[in-house]
């Protein structure tokens, strides 16, 4: 498993004094799915190969993230001058991408597990879920998520790795580069390379 790739993944500040939210708060299950899965992806780790494991990931990555606004969002303003069907293969391209780096990261498991705090702090709207993963062979890590609700319910919307690495805002400047330089079309085949990298 290699921590130090994971991501996904838009900086979006977090207050210093936060609410805290109900404890049994709905935006836990998703996060706690997510954790579900990774824990039986790194299960199957070499045997299952990267596709089991994505075949295992995809589904829980289609429930509990909110794609089409994590898309939009790390691409920023340059989003509005985009066309639909780019719009809508770059959000196909970035799913690609988050399921195989997912598969990639989370390979193998010794004993690994996450611990999800029952304390969900509010940030204006949105909710943040904190998580420990242990059991790395190191010291315990940290990994935070934004859930925003919708019309679907909750759904994760950014990742926080140590609670202060937006995993959105370490793409973000990249992505605007590409696009940028080479339009919508270079920016897919970015992300797809990307995916392709990670085995997907």
């Amino acid at each position: 498993m290699r921590l130090s790739r994971c991501g996904l993944l838009i900086a979006l500040a977090l207050p210093l004094a936060p609410a805290v939210a109900q404890a049994g708060d709905p935006a836990r299950a998703p996060v706690q799915a997510l954790c579900d899965a990774l824990i039986a992806a790194m299960k199957g780790g070499a045997k299952a190969g990267p596709r089991g494991r994505m075949t295992v990931i995809a589904p829980v990555v289609d429930r509990s993230f909110d794609l089409p606004l994590m898309t939009r969002l790390v691409v920023g303003a340059g989003w509005t001058t985009i066309a639909p069907a780019d719009q809508a293969a770059l959000v196909a391209a970035f799913r690609r991408m988050t399921i195989a780096q997912y598969a990639d990261n989370f390979d193998s498991f010794d004993g690994q597990r996450f611990t999800i705090d029952p304390k969900v702090s509010a940030r204006g709207a949105d909710r943040l879920v904190r998580t420990t993963l242990s059991g790395t062979g190191g010291q315990p890590v940290a990994i935070a998520y934004r859930l925003r609700q919708g019309a679907g319910g909750w759904k994760i919307i950014d990742v926080f790795y140590r609670d202060s690495i937006s995993q959105l805002a370490t793409r973000r400047a990249d992505f605007a580069r590409v696009l940028q330089t080479g339009g919508a079309r270079a920016l897919v085949d970015h992300v797809e390379a990307l995916a392709a990298k990670a085995g997907g």
